[in-house]
Order: C-alpha cells, then sequence, then structure tokens
C-alpha cells in the first residue's frame, strides 16, 4: 500500500509540507509515497528532495507526462533521484492530457502511442546502456555524451497506460502499469490480461501493476463523497478516463471512491487485489480532512503488514 502526497492547504512552504507529510506516512508504517505532476511543484525534482529527506519508504512519480519532457532529460532527472533514493524510487509516466498540453504548451500530438513507444525505447536505452541512438517518427534521442549517473541505475518504468494499443506498447517495453480510476471489473476483463499478454517472455523485471484508488476512512461519507465529487470532476470529460469509467459502467470518477468506515474501504480494496493489482496507491486521502487522513494511512498500513 502506498498514498500520493500533495501539499495541505495551509502550509506555509509546500516541499517543506511535503516532507513533512513524507515522514508521517513512514512512520504509519505506510511502503511507498507517490507525487502527481500538475503546473506548480515538479514531481521529479519533489521525489529525490524527499528522497534524500526520508529515508526507508518507497518513492514514485505518478505520473510525469511524456509531453513536451524530452527522455534524454526525464533519463537525467530520473536517474539523479535514483541515485538520491538508493534504489527506491520507480519512475511513472502518463500520455498526458491534450486538451491541458494545447493550452499550456501549444503543442498536439497526433500520434500518442507511436510517441510513447519511441520514448519507452528511448528512456530504456538511455537509463541502462548509458546513451541512445533513435531517430524516429516522434522521437530523436541520440546524445553525444554518456547518460549514466552513478548510484542511479536500475530505474523501473511504468505506465499509466489503459487503452488496448497503450497497453501493448507498456507490455512490450516497460515494467509496470499504474492505471488511476480504473475499477476492479476494468481492471480485471482489460487492463491486466492485455498487459500481461504483451509482456515479454522473460522481462528484465516483474510485471508491477499499480493501482490508483481514491479512499478515506470516516464516519462522515456524504460530506467527504460531495467533496470528492467536486475535486474528481475534471475527469469524467478527459476522453481517456471516460473510457475506462463507461467500460466499468460509472457516470462519475467519484462513483469509484471507497469512503465509508474500516470495512467498506478494505471490502472495497480487496476487489482490486482480486481483480490483478499488485499494489495499491491510495489517492485524495485528504479528502476529509487531516484525521480522517491519519485514519486511512492507519488502516492501509494494517492491510500492508
Amino acid at each position: 500500500m502506498g498514498v500520493s502526497l500533495w501539499p495541505q492547504a495551509d502550509a506555509v512552504n509546500d516541499v517543506a509540507g511535503v516532507i513533512e507529510l513524507a515522514e508521517l506516512a513512514r512512520s504509519a508504517g505506510l511502503r511507498s509515497v507517490w507525487f502527481g505532476q500538475r503546473f506548480d511543484l515538479d514531481s521529479l525534482v519533489l521525489a529525490g528532495v524527499v528522497a534524500q529527506a526520508v529515508g526507508e519508504i518507497g518513492i514514485g512519480t505518478s505520473v510525469v507526462p511524456i509531453n513536451p519532457r524530452h527522455p534524454v532529460v526525464v533519463a537525467s532527472q530520473a536517474q539523479t533521484v535514483q541515485a538520491a533514493a538508493g534504489g527506491r524510487f520507480r519512475l511513472g509516466l502518463g500520455l498526458g492530457s491534450a486538451t491541458l498540453e494545447s493550452a499550456a504548451f501549444g503543442i498536439h500530438e497526433d500520434r500518442p502511442v507511436t510517441r510513447l513507444r519511441e520514448y519507452l525505447i528511448a528512456l530504456r536505452s538511455l537509463i541502462e546502456d548509458g546513451g541512445a541512438d533513435l531517430t524516429g517518427e516522434r522521437v530523436q534521442a541520440r546524445p553525444p555524451m554518456p547518460t549514466t549517473v552513478r548510484g542511479g541505475a536500475n530505474v523501473p518504468l511504468l505506465v499509466a497506460a489503459m487503452g488496448p494499443q497503450a497497453l501493448r506498447v507498456t507490455g512490450e517495453l516497460a515494467d509496470g502499469i499504474i492505471p488511476n480510476l480504473a475499477g476492479p471489473r476494468t481492471l480485471a476483463t482489460h487492463i491486466v490480461p492485455r498487459f500481461e499478454r504483451a509482456r515479454p517472455a522473460h522481462p528484465v523485471r516483474p510485471g508491477q501493476v499499480v493501482v490508483g484508488v481514491t479512499a478515506v476512512v470516516t464516519d462522515r461519507p456524504q460530506e467527504v463523497l460531495a467533496g470528492a465529487a467536486r475535486s474528481m470532476a475534471f475527469y469524467d470529460s478527459v476522453l481517456s478516463y471516460r473510457a475506462v469509467l463507461d467500460r466499468e459502467g460509472v457516470a462519475h470518477a467519484a462513483d469509484l471512491a471507497l469512503i465509508g468506515d474500516e470495512d467498506h474501504v478494505t471490502r472495497g480494496l480487496q476487489r482490486y487485489i482480486d481483480a490483478g493489482a499488485t499494489e495499491l496507491l491510495v489517492t485524495q486521502t485528504d479528502l476529509g480532512g487531516h484525521a480522517d487522513q491519519l485514519r486511512t494511512w492507519k488502516l492501509l498500513a494494517e492491510l500492508s503488514a
């Protein structure tokens, strides 16, 4: 069990606040902490800072969009974080949101799966071989100097893949998937089978299925669910998420949130494990406030024991 972390609304310093949360997560007995990417905090920089400040807990990004970040740059960043983490880091990548990227960067990728394939080929070579020589349709990576960072090797690559083509590419070239808002039915019948079928016969690392699930243990389920509906409404209109929500048979992303007492949340999480998750990444545990967050973390730590 791991949790995503984000600064609290009243934080004086966002980075210091996240370090405090990571220390609290470690002391609570959680196995990993993960950092998302928006337009403010940089998740890879944050992961490296937290890795140095807080030991004995896994560190990951969930997720870094591959646009407009070049794989040479991301390979350098990821190896630097791995060196800081002493081998505890996993790099989660995503295809990103076309709407947000168009608005923010003025770019539009009309062949995202081709870019993902070439990106993963380049990234793997840059990290594991110390360089790359790729001239593809969407990615060129030919650095004239070595790209190896001492202490930064062995970076597992996870992709937030949920569509059939992205799952096939991820199974072939990455170490795992990190889907978010994919319900148990979709996970068991669509995502995990496609990922597993695409895996090589002798993979470099065991396949990882790290599933993002929103969960809060609380005595105020209706109030917290209303907050979840507001915070998760964005996903309802994103095409990639809309597809998996429709496949699961739910109208809104918040319909997948596990909000209630310990028994309710435990039963809900177990459905994801039964559906093929090898690890659960529990998100938005702060929806009900700090006390509910600590209560949720306590349950997750007990389930991990």
